[in-house]
């Protein structure tokens, strides 16, 4: 009798709740792309000369004449034979991309999911360069060619854009992950110029904050690797001049560290100490441990021994260093270092905003940039070191 009772308990919650699962799918926001048709006019092209792309979803209500930009991320190319292959994939090319984005986390239209830029017009920017929407250069060999238009591409869709209602911009809000949230340092400072003077224009960076950092064999794995991508794709002619004369090595201002002193538009750092991009391709890159000795702590925090979890904490130290100059000086900027494995944190709902999202100082991250940039307060929000902080999801990929 019991077993049937339970079967029954059993088919009821089935039935009560599969109808809200389905729905709650079917509520998933999927904006379209839009091409921007007159692209080759301004001579923006994705890496394989197509045409680049983003997805608008319209404000609405009080956010009607508010925007929010979000650059997607999604690594760079930094030779003729990995751009060559990125222009055959969705990071190079509109052709292999999906069609419909899901909107979630700061892009979401959901006021109980994104209290604060729900009914604002938010806009997804695809990512086809290779080079964080900076580049403007051309390789033709005869046989194949490469658009690294990074920078026409970013200019093309703002002009899109701006009879769209960008140009009537209330507040604004210039945002993005990874590569595009190096993106958003690039190119913050310019955001402005196309919007009113009385618009309130403010820039967010999520994991985008990439440390120029030796690894643990003492190579500058990643300056190299910038240095790479700066020179092929004409890159360092868009840095902004006055970090260019000011430094010794001028494509270094590719780097964030060195680019944000001279940024002089309100910005928000949304980034992990331990950073799993940096973790795993800057400070263990696998030139500097060909035999592996990494690998299980890489994979899960827990495994990491003594001298490894050493590593992580100077890496969290180097990059608290880094910022130091922005803490103690920026009155109008806001920050949110957690230390959570983790690698952008604003698209994703379960961290941007939820019931389980990370906290630091009991404060999410759609809180903290909320009372950044709407109400006032000074945010600069520092975690403890690991393993310190439970509220993390740790996502290792």
């Amino acid at each position: 009798m019991n077993a049937v009772v339970e079967i029954v308990f059993i088919l009821v919650l089935l039935l009560t709740f599969t109808p809200w699962l389905i729905c709650a799918k079917d509520r998933r926001l999927e904006v379209k792309m839009t091409l921007v048709q007159n692209a080759s006019a301004h001579g923006a092209f994705c890496l394989d000369g197509s045409l680049p792309a983003y997805h608008l979803h319209r404000g609405f209500g009080a956010g009607a004449r508010n925007w929010l930009l979000q650059f997607e991320g999604g690594g760079w190319c930094n030779d003729i034979p990995s751009c060559l292959e990125r222009a055959q994939t969705r990071r190079g090319s509109t052709r292999y991309m999906t069609k419909y984005e899901i909107f979630s986390g700061i892009l979401s239209n959901n006021a109980s999911l994104n209290p604060d830029f729900y009914n604002w017009n938010r806009v997804k920017i695809r990512y086809c360069d290779g080079a964080s929407f900076a580049g403007n250069a051309q390789f033709d060999n005869g046989t194949s060619s490469l658009y690294f238009r990074g920078q026409k591409i970013w200019e093309a869709i703002i002009l899109d854009l701006l009879p769209k209602g960008l140009a009537n911009a209330r507040k604004a809000l210039l945002s993005g992950c990874s590569a595009g949230g190096l993106a958003t340092f690039l190119h913050c400072d310019e955001f402005t110029k196309y919007l009113p003077n009385n618009a309130s224009v403010k820039c967010l960076s999520d994991a985008g904050f990439f440390l120029d950092e030796r690894d643990i064999s003492l190579n500058h794995t990643m300056r190299s690797l910038y240095k790479e991508i700066v020179e092929l794709q004409g890159v360092e002619q868009n840095l902004d001049k006055n970090c260019t004369k000011s430094l010794y090595i001028p494509e270094l201002c590719f780097f964030p560290q060195y680019a944000l002193r001279y940024i002089t538009t309100p910005f928000f750092i949304l980034n992990s100490a331990y950073d799993v991009f940096q973790f795993h391709h800057i400070l263990i890159p696998p030139s500097a441990d060909p035999r592996g000795h990494w690998n299980r702590c890489k994979l899960n925090p827990a495994a990491c021994n003594a001298h490894q979890i050493d590593v992580l904490q100077g890496f969290r130290r180097d990059m608290l260093s880094a910022l130091r100059f922005f803490f103690a000086s920026s009155r109008r900027g806001g920050m949110f270092i957690n230390s959570c494995f983790a690698h952008c944190q604003s698209e994703s709902q379960d961290t941007w905003f939820a019931v389980d999202s990370p906290r630091v100082h009991n404060k999410t991250i759609a809180e903290a940039v909320g009372d950044w940039y709407f109400r006032g307060r000074v945010t600069k929000e520092i975690d403890c070191p690991y393993p310190c902080n439970n509220s993390c999801h740790n996502l290792i990929p």
